[in-house]
């Protein structure tokens, strides 16, 4: 039993294809091996609540919840979740009333409910970069998986959400599309990875930022030569960010 701080910090990491997540300390460090779980669909808000409850019943007791989802979330209510109002998952259709049902949903006030814990709901980009900028400068933060997360950081203040995913960007597709694991399969990865190449150097003269990280499940897989080719302030950094940035966003994310 813990008392007079907070020890342990539950993160759970919500994407399109799996939820992840595990317990960490309050240096960040991983008090148990992630335990990941395919997303289930169709996703009303009542399974994905159940779905994370269960997860974290099997982990070790936290003091505390992160949990990062896609979407624009503010203040922990979904104001619109492009995966988890489809019928049977990314790329499918829409359903009307999960759109309704997910649409205006206090994912923070119905998962502190559930788990009887303090609990806090951002995008899931967001704790991903939490757990990677370095507090200085404008820094980007850019997640490459189902779809692209977009975080954008301040002297390491977490900037009000911008949901880049949606925005057009060649040949009617949107960001999400473009670039995301169904683009990347059908394309191969050399092609694919000049495409990362080609967004970040389109979204550089917009955020002028002073560093950039790629990450998500997809990162890992640009070609060294674009790599190469976008540049010293372009960094990889691992997927585990997702999980592990669950406890810096207690004081990175507060304008959530």
């Amino acid at each position: 039993m813990h008392t007079g701080r907070v020890a342990f910090t539950l993160t759970i990491d919500c994407g399109g294809g799996g939820i992840k997540g595990s317990v960490l300390d309050e240096a960040g460090t991983m008090r148990a091996h992630p335990i990941r779980v395919p997303t289930p669909y169709p996703l009303s808000p009542d399974l994905f609540v159940k779905t994370l409850v269960d997860l974290g019943h099997q982990l070790p007791n936290a003091d505390r919840v992160t949990v990062g989802m896609p979407g624009m979330i503010r203040h922990g209510v979904v104001v619109a979740t492009p995966h988890y109002v489809t019928r049977s998952g990314p790329r499918t259709r829409v359903d009307p009333e999960l759109f309704e049902a997910w649409r205006g949903f206090d994912a923070r006030t119905a998962l502190a409910e559930a788990f009887g814990l303090p609990t806090l709901v951002l995008n899931d980009a967001e704790v991903h970069g939490c757990g990677v900028v370095a507090g200085t400068g404008c820094e980007l933060v850019l997640t490459l998986g189902t779809g692209l997360g977009c975080a954008l950081f301040d002297g390491g203040e977490l900037a009000p959400h911008l949901e880049m995913s949606q925005a057009p960007v060649r040949w009617g597709m949107s960001y999400d599309t473009y670039i995301g694991e169904h683009e990347r399969r059908r394309l191969g990865d050399a092609l694919w990875s000049r495409r990362v190449r080609n967004v970040v150097e389109g979204l550089r003269p917009v955020f002028l930022w002073d560093r950039v990280y790629l990450g998500g499940g997809n990162s890992r897989l640009i070609t060294p030569a674009q790599l190469a080719r976008m540049g010293d302030d372009v960094v990889v950094v691992p997927n585990t960010a997702g999980i592990v940035g669950g406890v810096r966003a207690w004081t990175l994310g507060q304008v959530a």
